[in-house]
């Protein structure tokens, strides 16, 4: 009896979420979710759906837009296609690019980039920039070159050290070693984090300057050790790789 009772239970939930589905204009894929995968896809359900509408809390809407991505990870690509074929305004574009490069389609990312450069924002920073990163992701070091001296020679204003740290790596797979240094040494100290200076003590191992590159590795992890716990969680990647490099 109380297995019946259950399962007349279950069918209940499981008709109202699917009518709720219906009737606010939900994705369909829930309806799917909800029948096949009783129990895991209510919860989704719910917290995607339902709980953001009642909660409309910072935390709720992160949880509805982790959902959603798993259950329809094309969403938010469709979303931007949709913007750039209506508007075509420059932020619609560069949201596609973002969305194209978030799926390592570097290709469609440089494309939706290249196609906003032109009229008045032929050298919009924005869009130069994360040109240049796709280029960079492709691995097409020479054409991101191309785009970030471009960047700074039409935006003198223009200042980025998320810019200036993807120059040094440009030049440095481009093999420009004096020029990669020189661009390290410029940006290592005013970079928010430890990245910067990790790959310049690198450069510097790598040249030859074993001595030089140990002192900054040394530098770095002394100073993170007086930082707050929160700026060493952030930056355990760079802090663990200095480590090996001095171990």
């Amino acid at each position: 009896m109380p297995i019946v009772a259950a399962s007349i239970l279950s069918l209940i939930i499981q008709g109202c979420l699917i009518v709720h589905v219906v009737k606010t204009g939900r994705n369909s894929l829930w309806i799917w979710a909800i029948a096949l995968i009783p129990g895991a896809g209510w919860v989704a359900y719910v917290v995607a759906e339902i709980l953001p509408d009642l909660v409309a809390g910072r935390g709720a809407k992160r949880a509805k837009a982790g959902v959603q991505r798993m259950f329809d990870p094309n969403r938010d690509l469709r979303r931007a296609s949709a913007e750039v074929q209506i508007s075509g305004n420059l932020d619609a574009r560069r949201r596609l690019a973002e969305e194209y490069f978030e799926r390592d389609q570097f290709d469609l990312s440089i494309d939706a980039y290249a196609s906003g450069l032109k009229g008045i924002f032929e050298h919009d920073p924005t869009l130069l920039l994360g040109l240049a990163h796709a280029q960079f992701a492709k691995q097409d070091f020479a054409a991101a070159r191309i785009s970030l001296e471009r960047l700074q020679l039409h935006n003198t204003d223009f200042k980025s050290t998320d810019e200036s740290l993807l120059y040094a790596r440009t030049l440095e797979q481009l093999e420009a070693l004096d020029e990669a240094q020189h661009a390290y040494a410029s940006i290592a100290p005013s970079f928010p984090g430890t990245e910067a200076k990790f790959r310049y003590a690198l450069l510097l191992k790598r040249r030859g300057k074993v001595d030089q590159a140990h002192q900054i590795f040394t530098d770095l992890l002394e100073s993170a050790a007086l930082a707050p716990a929160h700026f060493r969680k952030a930056q355990a990647h760079w802090l663990d790789c200095a480590r090996k490099e001095l171990a």
